[in-house]
């Protein structure tokens, strides 16, 4: 079964950091950022943006990376999903960001280890060892202080079984892309009662047939962008079309 999603962002002010909508914002002496890069597939595909957040929270403390925490009555660690990704979608361009400590990492166990490993290849393969599978690191650095990330677009591949890949799909592509105005209802609650519309047609920027796959690639915006559901229904596509779960890939990042 294939179960989409879509989180909102809320700003949440903790010290010297913000955390406001699909950004993330950090500035501090005592600590360090770091920005992990990860993909997710398989049944790992399935967890909410909350639940992804969980995972990696424990594998941190598993792997003893000393996590920078809020203050207050709730102390929570200090970690963010800048672009939170649809329940049941896979993707190859995942983005975490994690404040920690200025040493995160216990001393090596000897010095030929230490010497061997520079800081984020040892917290990468910290990390990494305590990961599910279906949650795969791709890369750990250090972006400098202050740095901010906000996602200005991405690309989601959909495959097609073959006998749906057909001339009527061409045709309702063209139309797509050909149309000046793309609306649609949006439920704006759980009930699915209460709707909003939103006219969709300027979140693509371009969608391409190859090899039974319909490739779109979707501006974001802080506003917000187009969901993986409603690509499908702008498509007349439903999940019995597809032969394998909707993948993400190539996030385009704006760096501050």
């Amino acid at each position: 079964m294939l179960v989409f999603g879509v989180e909102t962002g809320i700003m949440l002010t903790l010290d010297k950091e913000c955390f406001y909508g699909d950004r993330y914002i950090a500035a501090s002496n005592e600590t360090m950022l770091l920005a992990v890069r990860f993909k997710v597939e398989g049944s790992l595909r399935f967890l909410s943006h909350a639940e992804t957040l969980k995972l990696f929270q424990r594998a941190c403390v598993r792997a003893g990376i000393r996590t920078r925490y809020s203050e207050g009555f709730n102390p929570r660690p200090k970690l963010s999903l800048p672009l939170p990704r649809p329940v049941g979608v896979e993707s190859d361009d995942e983005l975490l960001c994690l404040r920690v400590e200025r040493d995160p990492l216990p001393e090596a166990d000897t010095p030929d280890e230490s010497a061997a490993m520079d800081q984020e290849s040892r917290i990468m393969a910290a990390l990494a060892s305590q990961l599910p599978e279906g949650c795969k690191l791709l890369s750990v650095s250090t972006p400098e202080t202050g740095a901010s990330f906000q996602p200005r677009s991405a690309t989601y591949i959909l495959p097609v079984k073959r006998e749906r890949f057909s001339e009527e799909l061409k045709a309702t592509v063209e139309r797509v892309l050909a149309s000046e105005h793309l609306p649609l209802q949006r439920p704006i609650d759980e009930s699915g009662l209460k709707f909003k519309n939103v006219d969709v047609r300027s979140f693509l920027k371009s969608i391409k047939l190859e090899d039974a796959s319909i490739i779109i690639e979707c501006e974001i915006r802080p506003e917000g962008s187009v969901r993986v559901d409603e690509l499908l229904k702008l498509l007349g596509l439903d999940e019995a079309a597809l032969a394998a779960p909707v993948r993400r890939r190539n996030v385009q990042w704006q760096s501050g």
